[in-house]
């Protein structure tokens, strides 16, 4: 790619003034303006500065890369400016870093996913060249400086290297750090003669694929990865060392020497368990934590999928005024074709959500034990989704939700990864160990922890719920109506709040008490934290939640709307100590509020569709609006206080 094709001399700003982030961004945008690279500049950086709260673009040595994507961007192109004085404090990998050098990228939304990633990994290569850096700091004029961009300035001999490793990147999103930390590694290497060669697993997915044929020679194996990586069995008894991603931008070639030299362990694999663990390099927590993160990676296209077919069905019934009955069963054979599809749209989304946890499961398991834990964490999360309760015909089964897939699945995990270190077998009998003996010893052992403690634990904990109910029906209306909804939104649609929802319909059908607090309980929650996704930059000018989390708020927001809470449940598997609480807390004071102003609901009908069923709706109204607002604005404020706290340690 040459760089000069996609800027120009009216884009280039040499030895400025600007003292802020806020001035580089208005005068360069003003200039891709002028040149016809965007149709609406304010509009553009508003994606730039969303992609800011993001994660940094402040890189090393002075540059920082920001960009956005955006429908207003005509074509790709990008601007840049040198400052006469840096800015201290534009947030960067390098956390010494002050800039001075900003390219700004503009891309078409439509390529998001090609020229963005190309620009961004061309530019990140030629800024890792000392020549490159010293031609466009140095340089006087404008042409002089495009005539430096696109200077060659790598040597791609490789005759010259002795010895050869391989490497995977990996960051959440899947960009820019995914191409940068490959190119630091491969350019490390070349400063050291080792020859390093870089699969990046990305936005695209696999790209540069290590094949049988690359592994062949290679001493070791780099992991420079905040998810868990693909297909790890390939590197079998190589040594490797796991770091996160932005460390190869930051320490190339100590990493290199450090995986030759002194590694974390040997990968392991089915076939050979007799290498060293790396537990003192990844501490029993943070592997919990790399587990559930890559767990949501996986589940949110099931949540996303499922939603969207149960949205399908529930608004396309509302054109006939079905969209509170459309799941009953004598709709499959309605005379009118449309009816008896959205009737099985929302079967469908439902039972794609029955998935949810089993694939979650998986995944936290695979990112613990690799292969070997897959199928033991699918199924951990088929308990949890309750499952077993259909195929063995057991009425009333309460599924254990998600506190049960992070028991299961995690024991999963450490067990067949255990049982993949410690099993010796005879090379003739090898096979064994993978296809039957991790796999039966697992499940046998995770069925037996489902059995006596997980099922149980929340089967009593489900009667002792309706009692604690039962015992204060008598209560004031303020009380219950805190109990049931604290309840309601514990585990949003687990066994807690189907305990919950068993008493609350009880009561309300004999006109005891009725179901307000229950029906605002499923709403608010979801709506409440899917709204702080989006509304963290305005409150806190910063994103406070990441990429998939963000995507997960999207469809909660949605979900809420029609009263399924399972959209939020990202956010609590991955953070159970800030969500639970402040989800309880926000559902009992709208609950609260609304049940002390008037508000009465006795049907159960949480959707938007029930709303106007509700007698006060005013009251009902300003309940949702004070629990919405409490989980939106705790939910921000909590998050960017611990982030807070978090870069001040670091500095």
């Amino acid at each position: 790619m040459k760089l000069s094709n996609i800027t120009s001399e009216a884009l280039i700003f040499l030895d400025q003034e600007w003292r802020t982030k806020e001035e580089v961004f208005d005068g360069l945008i003003d200039a891709l303006y002028k040149q016809e690279v965007l149709d609406d500049p304010s509009e553009f950086k508003k994606a730039v500065l969303e992609r800011e709260t993001i994660s940094e673009t402040g890189l090393e040595k002075g540059f920082a890369i920001p960009h956005g994507k955006s429908k207003t961007v005509r074509k790709a192109a990008f601007a840049f400016a040198r400052l006469n004085s840096p800015i201290p404090d534009w947030k960067s990998i390098d956390p010494t870093n002050k800039v001075q050098y900003i390219f700004l990228l503009a891309i078409p939304e439509a390529e998001a996913g090609s020229t963005h990633l190309e620009l961004l990994a061309e530019l990140s290569k030629r800024l890792l060249h000392e020549d490159f850096i010293t031609a466009i700091t140095k340089t006087r004029t404008v042409p002089e400086f495009l005539v430096a961009l696109d200077k060659e300035t790598i040597d791609n001999t490789e005759g010259e290297y002795t010895r050869k490793i391989v490497a995977i990147t990996a960051c959440a999103a899947g960009i820019a750090h995914t191409y940068m930390a490959a190119e630091a590694l491969e350019l490390a290497g070349k400063e050291l003669g080792i020859q390093v060669i870089v699969e990046k697993q990305g936005a695209n997915g696999i790209e540069n694929r290590i094949t049988p044929e690359i592994l062949k020679g290679a001493e070791a194996v780099i992991f420079a990865t905040d998810i868990a990586a693909k297909d790890k069995h390939r590197f079998k008894g190589l040594p490797y060392i796991q770091r996160r991603v932005a460390e190869p931008l930051r320490s190339g070639k100590e990493m290199i020497e450090t995986v030759l030299s002194k590694p974390d362990g040997h990968v392991k694999d089915e076939d050979d368990s007799s290498v060293s663990p790396d537990e003192g390099k990844s501490s029993f927590l943070s592997q919990i934590y790399r587990g559930i993160l890559t767990g949501i990676s996986y589940m949110l296209p099931v949540i996303v999928a499922g939603g969207l077919m149960i949205g399908i069905a529930q608004l396309g019934a509302a054109a006939f005024g079905l969209e509170k009955v459309i799941g009953e069963p004598k709709f499959a054979t309605d005379s009118n074709q449309l009816i008896v599809i959205f009737h099985y749209l929302g079967l469908y989304g439902n039972m794609i959500m029955k998935f949810m946890y089993p694939v979650f499961g998986a995944f936290l398991a695979y990112s613990i034990a690799d292969r070997p834990g897959l199928a033991p964490g699918f199924i951990s999360g088929a308990f949890a989704a309750g499952l077993h309760y259909t195929f063995w015909g057991t009425e009333g089964g309460i599924p254990s939700g998600f506190l049960g897939v992070l028991i299961l699945a995690t024991i999963a995990g450490f067990v067949a990864k255990f049982l993949n270190e410690k099993i010796h077998l005879h090379k003739n009998l090898q096979a064994m160990k993978p296809m039957f003996i991790i796999p039966g010893v697992t499940v046998l052992i995770i069925f037996l922890v489902n059995f006596y403690f997980v099922d149980p634990v929340f089967g009593q904990l489900n009667l002792w719920l309706q009692d604690l109910i039962i015992q204060n029906k008598d209560a004031s209306a303020v009380v219950l109506s805190t109990i049931i909804a604290c309840l309601t939104a514990f585990d949003l649609g687990g066994p807690v709040n189907k305990a919950a929802g068993a008493i609350a319909i009880g009561l309300a059908a004999d006109h005891i008490f009725p179901l307000t607090a229950r029906v605002l309980a499923i709403v608010i929650p979801p709506i409440g934290i899917g709204l702080a996704t989006v509304l963290d930059k305005y409150i806190v000018r910063r994103r406070v939640f990441d990429e998939n989390l963000r995507v997960a708020g999207t469809t909660s927001i949605f979900l809420g709307f029609i009263a399924i809470g399972e959209g939020a449940i990202p956010f609590m598997l991955q953070n159970p100590l800030i969500t639970i609480p402040l989800n309880m807390i926000g559902a009992s004071l709208g609950a609260v509020t609304a049940v002390s102003l008037g508000a009465v609901q006795w049907l159960p009908l949480p959707a938007i569709w029930g709303w106007p069923l509700v007698e006060n709706f005013w009251a009902y109204a300003i309940g949702l609006i004070v629990g919405i607002g409490f989980i939106t604005f705790s939910n921000i404020f909590v998050r960017y206080a611990l982030i807070k706290r978090k870069e001040n340690k670091t500095k």
